[in-house]
């Protein structure tokens, strides 16, 4: 059987806006590199992002919560930061709308090509280990019930579990 390649941010940290291109699936898997990532960024003060999704196959919703979660961290900052996501397919957009993202940061639904400059894949760091995951799939789905309340039901499940797995250690 053959390797399936994993999953790649592909990154222009230098531009204004930051560039990041999806390749693949967007998943818990990989979502820690990229909230890693943007923590950086904006500790620079870089603010302005432009998320490329015509090579995204799919997303879960730690990804999502993780994008949640910059969007209103940008909202703090003033000027305001900004996220924005562009050539979005028709599922990715009904899985943004479904969760209310589509309120928080800017979903561009034209074909605007984002300037993929000096890009180089994100390094993401060896596993974190089961609690530290655990810690950043539940701020991610927290994430998704501070942008939209009504997301609270679709995920009281996962939240119970995983508040319980954090705080047993």
């Amino acid at each position: 059987m053959a390797d399936v390649p994993s999953p790649t941010f592909l990154v222009d940290a230098q531009s204004d806006p930051v560039v990041i291109r999806i390749d693949g699936r967007a998943s818990f898997q990989n979502s820690a590199c990229l909230h890693d990532f943007f923590t950086t960024l904006i500790r620079q003060k870089k603010i302005r992002f432009v998320m490329d999704f015509q090579q995204c196959t799919s997303m879960d919703s730690t990804f999502l919560g993780v994008l949640a979660g910059v969007a209103l961290e940008l909202r703090k900052h003033i000027p305001q930061g900004s996220l924005v996501l562009c050539r979005v397919g028709p599922r990715n957009l009904e899985l943004l709308n479904n969760l209310g993202l589509h309120r928080l940061l800017t979903v561009d639904t034209g074909d605007v090509t984002p300037s993929l400059g000096a890009s180089a894949p994100l390094e993401c760091t060896p596993d974190r280990g089961e609690l530290e995951s655990a810690r950043l799939v539940l701020a991610a789905h927290e994430n998704l019930i501070a942008a939209d309340e009504s997301n609270r039901a679709k995920f009281q499940d996962v939240l119970a579990f995983l508040k319980n797995r954090v705080e047993q250690g």
